[in-house]
């Protein structure tokens, strides 16, 4: 893989020049910032920014100028690459709080599926399973808020509405033991990019080491892949790190969420 092309690629077709992500939101570029508005139980925030140090501030301002007359917290997704080389101090001066940095993972998507190699399979005792309904839904969510520790009430919702209005751009699964959801995760799959995106991909404590995350990454390349998408694009933690790059997912960069809470 050629690093520095790929993520101009990824730059630009996921960030520069990226889609509205759900119903009910919209992307617009203002001046040299990407946002994307929409309802509070969406994603908000700045998605890509060509900024150097004189036009830093104004931008900066005019963004939580923008966030906060609707009453939105948002979050300026912050890559390593991305200028001004002190964008999050200013950040952080202007009010930002910084969440834990990710690494920026890519991989063919056909090699992680296993179309030219082995194929991660899923753990014995284990089945994968589409989730197509509220009830699957409730599952994905009860598995997030164990794994994570975190209310999923804004997921549960924001999936329902995929779902319902836009099925083809999002494919949610389970991993049962079972009838009990022991794992969880999503598939972004925006149209007119050559990425799709995993999210969520979240394990119940007394399940993990036994290979499920490594499956569901797996199956959702196989979705990927016949979908026609050539990348996968992972935001990885350090735990799911090591197991993506077994999996040959490959860092380009690093980014840092940083809120703006109104």
């Amino acid at each position: 893989m050629d690093n520095q092309r790929v993520r101009a690629l990824f730059d630009r077709q996921t960030r520069r020049d990226a889609l509205p992500d759900g119903p009910g939101c919209t992307v617009e570029r203002v001046g040299d910032v990407v946002r994307q508005t929409g309802p509070a139980h969406g994603w908000n925030g700045v998605l890509w920014s060509a900024l150097d140090e004189a036009r830093a501030e104004e931008a900066i301002a005019g963004q939580v100028r923008h966030f906060t007359s609707l009453g939105r917290s948002f979050e300026w997704k912050l890559y390593a690459h991305d200028g001004p080389a002190d964008l999050g101090e200013r950040l952080r001066g202007a009010g930002f709080v910084p969440e834990p940095e990710e690494a920026l993972m890519v991989a063919e998507a056909a090699e992680v599926a296993g179309l030219h190699g082995v194929r991660a399979e899923a753990p014995e005792g284990i089945e994968i399973r589409p989730v197509t309904d509220e009830a699957g839904v409730a599952l994905v969510t009860s598995v997030h808020e164990r794994a994570f520790g975190t209310d999923g009430a804004h997921l549960r919702r924001r999936l329902l509405d995929q779902l319902a209005t836009r099925p083809d751009t999002v494919v949610a699964v389970l991993a049962m033991a079972g009838d009990r959801p022991v794992s969880s995760a999503r598939l972004e799959l925006p149209p007119g990019t050559a990425f799709a995106g995993l999210w969520g991909g979240g394990t119940v404590p007394e399940w993990r080491g036994r290979g499920v995350y490594r499956a569901l990454v797996a199956h959702r390349a196989r979705v990927a892949a016949g979908r026609g998408y050539r990348y996968l694009q992972v935001d990885a933690s350090d735990r799911s790190r090591p197991i993506l790059g077994r999996l040959g997912f490959t860092r380009l960069s690093t980014t840092t969420p940083y809120v703006y809470e109104p």
